[in-house]
């Protein structure tokens, strides 16, 4: 993977083992974005009234044709984070009602629901779910002990941000289907990292991003709605194509893809995005990643004599993997560590606790090596058998 590390924009003196929180652009997709920047600067009239919408259209179905769903089910928003917000203050939700999570969604996500929680009244439920990890049974079985008859949505992150996980969301989506209970799906760490089939998963609304594990530019990402469903979200932004009635097949992409002048850029490049990651045999990329990033997970397992947090397998995750640390010192060993990495080694990697456990979260993509790796574990024997203090 050594040759693909030179079509990154990264900094060559940083070993950058955090791709999973903004991810990162090859080259010719970065040019490609900044062609219809210079594109739309050139002529901005003719670019955003007459060519935009069919680049946007085009966009739209090859992004489309990647997820495995129609074009009508697409709409891209900046990120993630803009889509959970449309769907969760959509949803026609009250007293009585329940919306049902786990203890290990992302927190922006977290805070948009409790936010329309205390305006509309319903209760926002984080479900304790099995961590370390043990089976997917176990996972789908914990998660349901907290569905009761109020229950209207199971909201569940694809793969969580907190502790890297890939969850059974395909399983929860069938069984919340036959109990009549809504599910929204948080997927910003999945495309690009994991293959996704939309229409065959079943959820009602996913939202992902193109611009982490896609290797997109920044503010790239979508949101996916059953057809049956897209008459239920309300724009955030009412614009022009607000006039168009719900019984238009195309409503969906105009109700929520136009909202003003604003750079479109970061949308138009996504198919080239695609095309990279096909024309570098990203199946191959990802499985020496997944590869890698258990060499990783073993190496640090086994110079600290720690428990896995989840089994080693691919079932539970891909490009990205949580690791735990020692826990001595874990007043300080968060922010110690953390630092004494960046400054002293130059690996940007994030350290963080979860359930009063230290851990780090290793993001293996197609720039990193082994031998980074094993520079990793090396910086992180050196800084424990040290006492984790700063230096000086």
């Amino acid at each position: 993977m050594a040759s693909l590390a030179d079509l990154f924009l990264l900094d060559p003196d940083v070993v950058f083992f955090n791709h999973g929180s903004f991810g990162a652009t090859p080259r010719p997709v970065f040019e490609s974005y900044q062609r219809w920047q210079r594109e739309l600067e050139r002529q901005p009239v003719h670019f955003i009234q007459r060519r935009l919408r069919p680049a946007l259209d085009e966009a739209r179905a090859a992004l489309a044709t990647f997820l495995h769903t129609s074009a009508d089910n697409v709409v891209f928003v900046t990120n993630a984070t803009l889509g959970m917000n449309i769907v969760i203050r959509s949803l026609d939700l009250g007293p009585g009602d329940e919306v049902l999570t786990t203890d290990q969604e992302y927190g922006a996500v977290n805070n948009a629901w409790n936010f329309m929680a205390g305006k509309r009244g319903f209760r926002y439920i984080n479900q304790h779910v099995p961590f370390p990890a043990t089976t997917r049974e176990d996972f789908v079985e914990a998660l349901w002990q907290g569905v009761t008859s109020r229950t209207k949505v199971i909201s569940l992150s694809h793969i969580t941000s907190p502790t890297a996980l890939i969850l059974p969301v395909e399983e929860v989506c069938r069984r919340a289907r036959e109990a009549g209970i809504l599910t929204v799906i948080d997927g910003a760490h999945a495309p690009g990292q994991i293959p996704l089939d939309l229409d065959a998963l079943g959820a009602d609304y996913y939202t992902g991003n193109c611009h982490k594990w896609l290797c997109a530019p920044k503010g790239s990402g979508f949101l996916y709605v059953r057809p049956d469903r897209q008459r239920d979200l309300e724009p955030l932004i009412v614009s022009h194509g607000w006039r168009k009635t719900a019984d238009d097949p195309t409503h969906f992409a105009e109700w929520h893809q136009f909202q003003g002048t604003r750079d479109c850029a970061a949308f138009l490049a996504v198919p080239d995005a695609i095309r990279f990651q096909q024309e570098h045999d990203w199946d191959r990329v990802r499985a020496e990643c997944h590869a890698l990033a258990g060499y990783a997970k073993a190496r640090i397992l086994e110079q600290f004599d720690l428990e896995p947090l989840q089994p080693e397998t691919p079932v539970w995750y891909a490009q990205m993997v949580v690791i735990p640390l020692p826990k001595r010192e874990a007043g300080t060993l968060v922010s110690n560590v953390y630092q004494r990495l960046l400054d002293e080694y130059r690996i940007e990697v994030p350290i963080f606790p979860v359930q009063d456990r230290p851990l780090t979260r290793l993001s293996i993509q197609a720039y990193n090596t082994r031998e980074q790796v094993d520079y990793f574990v090396e910086a992180l024997q050196t800084i424990y058998r040290n006492g984790n203090t700063a230096p000086g």
